[in-house]
């Protein structure tokens, strides 16, 4: 049986038989209904063949989340974020009738409950599924997030590690300089030395695997990055002294990687660790910006830039946090 909703624009009718979705709105209820009348008949009659005004947002989330997504490196998050999205109360609407109001309405929601950042990001594969739903399924004639305004930038976090604070972290942690880490907190403190001297990101170093570890020609090779694309790492003094404890324990253990912590449980240890301490407003990945501040006065800037895996040398901006006086002191 049809069902009818009254809307800003008048009357929309929703059809559902033998698995065929339709819907469309009409100026008045009438209208609505003998749409809806002769639709059901056509369906029934089998002479309508469903088109892109059957599929409903829904099945574009659902068919991006198991079609798309599995093909990128950030699988997960976006599964995730998909998962929720199904629960919008547009999500059962025809794709063709979500349009910028809707998503407008969405974005104001969202900013209401989270970070201005996540709303960008969340916005972005929304706009990523209606494309593909546009361009290749055929499904809908426009991208409705592309009409409407995202929410501006906040300024790039500049947060740096000082000494004092690295030693709190390290002692709260457990790390005993060149002892072997016995437990899990004690292999956050590693992860926490070579993100502070490699600028890698915490996922990339705990996934790390003995044959990706070339000490003897002091690099290490990362598969799985952020931007999808596999990269070597240049690794100082202390990040191979560091790796070499690491690649012992791991090969005594007769296991391939060199952590056996995972990126879900570093982070309740890290914070675990960090929160009764005198430290405030400083998370893990804060290391890429202090490293890549320490590396840039080390590296030429493609070297650099080669090194963390940034293809847009404007991004390094995002990182390299120096101080003035910092630059100062080296200008003599």
């Amino acid at each position: 049986m049809a069902t009818y909703r009254k809307r800003s624009g008048g009357w929309r009718a929703e059809v559902c038989k033998k698995g065929v979705r339709d819907s469309k709105t009409f100026p008045t209820k009438a209208h609505a209904v003998a749409w809806a009348i002769q639709r059901e008949a056509e369906i029934l009659a089998g002479t309508s063949q469903q088109k892109a005004s059957d599929f409903t947002f829904k099945q574009a989330l659902e068919k991006y989340r198991d079609e798309v997504s599995p093909t990128k490196a950030g699988s997960r998050w976006e599964t995730l974020q998909i998962n929720r999205l199904l629960t919008v109360n547009f999500a059962e609407e025809s794709i063709k009738e979500v349009g910028a109001d809707l998503i407008a309405a969405w974005r104001d929601a969202r900013l209401k409950k989270v970070k201005t950042s996540t709303v960008r990001r969340e916005m972005n594969l929304l706009a990523s599924i209606f494309e593909i739903a546009r361009t290749e399924w055929k499904w809908c004639k426009g991208n409705p997030v592309r009409e409407i305004k995202r929410p501006p930038n906040r300024p790039p976090r500049d947060r740096r590690i000082s000494a004092e604070e690295e030693k709190l972290l390290l002692d709260a942690l457990g790390y005993v300089e060149g002892q072997p880490p016995r437990i899990q907190k004690q292999e956050v403190a590693y992860a926490f030395l070579i993100a502070l001297e490699t600028a890698m990101r915490c996922g990339e170093i705990l996934n790390l695997t003995l044959d990706r570890v070339h000490l003897k020609e002091s690099y290490v090779r990362l598969m799985k990055t952020k931007n999808g694309t596999a990269r070597h790492v240049a690794l100082s003094k202390r990040a191979v002294q560091l790796m070499g404890v690491l690649e012992q324990v791991a090969r005594q253990q007769e296991r391939d990687k060199l952590f056996t912590v995972n990126s879900a449980n570093a982070d309740v240890l890290f914070r675990g660790a960090r929160d009764p301490l005198p430290i405030e407003n400083l998370c893990f990945h804060d290391t890429r910006h202090e490293a890549i501040t320490r590396l840039a006065r080390k590296l030429e800037i493609l070297d650099l830039a080669r090194t963390i895996g940034h293809k847009d040398l404007r991004s390094l901006m995002t990182y390299y946090n120096a101080t003035a006086s910092e630059i100062a002191g080296r200008l003599g």
